[in-house]
């Protein structure tokens, strides 16, 4: 359930950065693109995102844990942005999916993103009685 929540939470993320024209950030939709098929496209980019964040990001901030320490956690920016920009390059072989046109808003979309989960991770988390 909670993979789910993820899912959705980083579907209205990556939806909000969308609407902000100049982070040059789109998401192509499935043929005919409609509203339910822009909504099926941003679950299905999302949940990738959610698998390349668990899978490709733990691996990535384990070995980065140096750089991590070093720089007080600011490399933490680039590597969130470099997951945004590799579940891009994963969806652009079809299609429809997410686009990032330029890797330095992509790492200002990718604190947006974070922040919007963030939030939402405070809200959402389960409370103790």
């Amino acid at each position: 359930m909670g993979f789910l929540i993820r899912v959705v939470i980083n579907a209205f993320a990556i939806w909000v950065v969308t609407l902000i024209p100049v982070l040059q950030v789109f998401v192509v939709p499935f043929p005919p693109g409609e509203t339910l098929q822009m909504v099926l496209t941003l679950l299905i980019v999302a949940a990738i995102f959610a698998l390349v964040n668990t899978i490709i990001g733990t691996v990535i901030k384990v070995l980065a844990f140096p750089l991590y320490i070093l720089t007080l956690g600011l490399i933490g920016l680039l590597i969130n942005a470099f997951l945004l920009w590799l579940t891009a390059w994963l969806t652009h072989w079809w299609n429809w999916g997410l686009r990032v046109e330029d890797f330095w808003w992509g790492i200002v979309a990718a604190v947006i993103i974070t922040v919007i989960n963030w939030v939402f991770g405070i809200i959402l988390r389960p409370r103790k009685d």
